[in-house]
């Protein structure tokens, strides 16, 4: 190997070792994930500079802003509509579930999409003891099967790994600002469009899924109220 891929080969490594080695978030470094939840909860629709939301998410969490917008690039090409056949949602591509229990409550807002990735990737990076191949791995297929696996990344996400590696490694990644809203017709497409538009139809035929958690979400919203005026009676 000559000294110019020596060379390439470890400044890779120190800039991946930088990105996700600090392992606790920074405090004091602007507005809390909470605050960020509670400021747009309420924000349907609107524009958003998302290499700014990166920046932020990044210092929250210690994980370098180009390894969260690698990570984006793939999952949905900075779509903040996306919708996948599974029913994952917005930049980051979280699950309604993860969503839900990383506190996000618009998961097609981008700051609340971000942010709640970003957390996600840390605790993934947490808990494999910053192994940021099987952290990887894990926002991917589950931290669950990761773990089954012995912690070590799995061999059907190394595909998703390698991209967002290489990615990352590609030099510094331009988001862009995007316009973004709830509905499909307020899909709208950015700078950072490939040209790829398959995700369309995976959001209309996600559609049908996403009634039926709304229905339920209401349903339990329901059970919840009622619950409360029992209390409130007793």
């Amino acid at each position: 190997m000559s000294i110019e891929a020596i060379s390439s080969e470890t400044n890779n490594y120190e800039r991946l070792n930088n990105a996700y080695m600090i392992r606790q978030p920074a405090s004091g470094t602007g507005p809390s994930f909470n605050d960020t939840m509670r400021s747009s909860a309420t924000v349907s629709s609107g524009s958003a500079d998302l290499d700014a939301i990166f920046e932020r998410a990044g210092r929250i969490y210690n994980i370098s802003p180009d390894l969260l917008k690698a990570v984006a690039k793939v999952e949905s090409n900075f779509h903040p509509n996306a919708v996948s056949r599974a029913g994952a949602m917005g930049i980051m591509q979280l699950m309604p579930g993860t969503a839900a229990g990383l506190g996000v409550t618009n998961a097609f807002d981008p700051e609340q999409n971000i942010m709640g990735g970003a957390r996600y990737l840390r605790q993934m990076l947490d808990r494999f003891d910053g192994d940021v191949r099987a952290a990887l791995s894990a926002y991917n297929a589950g931290p669950g099967r990761v773990s089954r696996n012995g912690g070590e990344a799995l061999s059907f996400t190394e595909g998703y790994v390698n991209k967002v590696l290489s990615n990352f490694h590609g030099g510094s990644i331009t988001a862009g600002t995007v316009s973004y809203g709830r509905y499909f017709n307020d899909v709208s497409y950015t700078s950072a469009d490939s040209g790829d538009r398959s995700w369309l139809s995976d959001f209309a035929g996600s559609l049908p899924q996403m009634l039926l958690m709304k229905i339920i979400e209401m349903q339990m919203n329901s059970i919840s109220d009622d619950k409360n005026d029992v209390n409130r009676i007793v």
